[in-house]
């Protein structure tokens, strides 16, 4: 693969970056270069209204959703000039947060699984930030097991009634819609039983609850459903067809996050260059410098994995079971950096104030968040089976609920 940029590219670059500065929201660039791995937010403002304004003046511009077609919101670019935009935003791309999921995941599931006339009404405001969507998937008992979930859609005449609890829902406090999954016929294997909706979240029986993290956010939530009633006009695929537009949704947050996901290296990198301890700089260190070294190999295999998708993507192919990789090598080396970063801090490494701790206590942060980043999309568990049977070719897990009725499989030990 030639990673130069073609003449056309080049002129696109050149294109968004001077776009970019003229219209990024420069008052909030300093804020954003300090805001750690894990803790994006600022000080004076609701991060979501700031967002929503640079989104909208984004969308005015063309600059939203570019791979997809004008008529829905977007460019109609190539994926290969989404990564260029990706590149140039640099760290405005932090504002983007919120609107990553109806993008990345929830987006692409209503193109390929909504009416024409549902297509218009919302991806266009998907893409201009002006609505925010959710994804309605885990739940308590379910754990990883997607297709373990127990929330309710029973049918009454042209609408459906929905009740369960969702868990984990990130953005659920300020989303606007949500893809939910449910299961409408407890009679059959877990797999055929499920049928895919989106809701309005403002309704009424719709009842967020959010969850306060151990690094001091609320990004996810807790959702219960009572009662709620929805046209069968929000379905999306057919009755106990859920599962595979599910299939869509997750293989794009899997690639959306593996893509995405910065493994704090160039934060290390830098710390470690700046960083004086008693035996001098630690970067001079041998041991810091292995670490170093085994880390940017990682960073280095990633990047030029997520360029593989890219360059499926340019051919038009769906996103595969090979996205998996970037999360799960990802997820696990943030944690790994954060953890090393703190012992080379030594007891202060315990100082977790920005105002405080050593680089603003971004490692701090880091850590307390890289949990949730190895269960979100997927846990490792998940991603290392996925690997295994789909991209390996390795013989599958047992599972003897596979071909069991949902409602016989047993919900507790003998």
């Amino acid at each position: 693969m030639n990673f130069d940029d073609s003449p056309q590219e080049a002129a696109f670059r050149a294109e968004a970056r001077a776009w970019i500065e003229a219209n990024a929201p420069k008052e909030f660039e300093a804020e954003l270069s300090k805001a750690s791995l894990g803790r994006i937010r600022l000080q004076k403002h609701d991060i979501v209204e700031v967002a929503k304004a640079w989104q909208k003046k984004k969308a005015e511009g063309g600059w939203v959703c570019l791979n997809w077609p004008k008529e829905y919101g977007g460019r109609g670019a190539s994926a290969v000039e989404r990564v260029i935009w990706q590149q140039e935003e640099g760290v405005y791309f932090k504002l983007t947060s919120p609107f990553q999921i109806g993008e990345g995941m929830c987006g692409p599931t209503l193109m390929a699984f909504g009416s024409e006339a549902d297509k218009r009404r919302y991806l266009p405001r998907i893409a201009s930030g002006d609505e925010i969507w959710c994804q309605l998937f885990s739940e308590p008992a379910g754990g990883s097991d997607v297709a373990g979930l127990r929330t309710r859609a029973e049918r009454d005449g042209d609408h459906w009634i929905i009740n369960g609890q969702k868990i984990w829902t990130s953005g659920a406090h300020y989303a606007d819609y949500g893809l939910l999954i449910t299961r409408t016929d407890p009679a059959v294997p877990k797999h055929k039983g499920l049928t895919m909706f989106f809701i309005d979240m403002k309704s009424a029986g719709v009842e967020v609850r959010p969850i306060k993290q151990a690094n001091g956010m609320q990004e996810f939530n807790e959702v219960f459903f009572t009662n709620l009633r929805i046209p069968d006009s929000q379905r999306l695929g057919a009755v106990g067809d859920g599962w595979n537009v599910s299939l869509t949704t997750l293989m794009n947050e899997r690639m959306s996050i593996g893509a995405r996901l910065a493994t704090g290296f160039n934060e290390i990198f830098e710390f470690c260059c700046n960083l004086v301890t008693e035996h001098g700089l630690a970067i001079d260190d041998r041991a810091t410098r292995s670490k170093l070294a085994q880390w940017a190999v990682k960073n280095s295999g990633l990047k030029y994995t997520s360029m593989r998708t890219v360059s499926a993507l340019s051919r038009g192919d769906r996103p595969g079971p090979e996205n998996s990789i970037g999360k799960l090598v990802s997820g696990a080396m943030l944690q790994d950096i954060a953890a090393y970063a703190m012992d080379l801090q030594g007891a202060s490494g315990m100082l977790n104030d920005p105002a405080t701790a050593e680089a603003a206590g971004q490692f701090q942060a880091m850590l307390l968040s890289s949990p949730s980043v190895r269960i979100a999309g997927g846990t490792d568990e998940i991603l290392r089976n996925i690997i295994a049977e789909r991209v390996l070719g390795l013989p599958g897990d047992i599972r003897v609920d596979k071909d069991v009725p949902f409602n016989q499989i047993p919900t507790r030990g003998r």
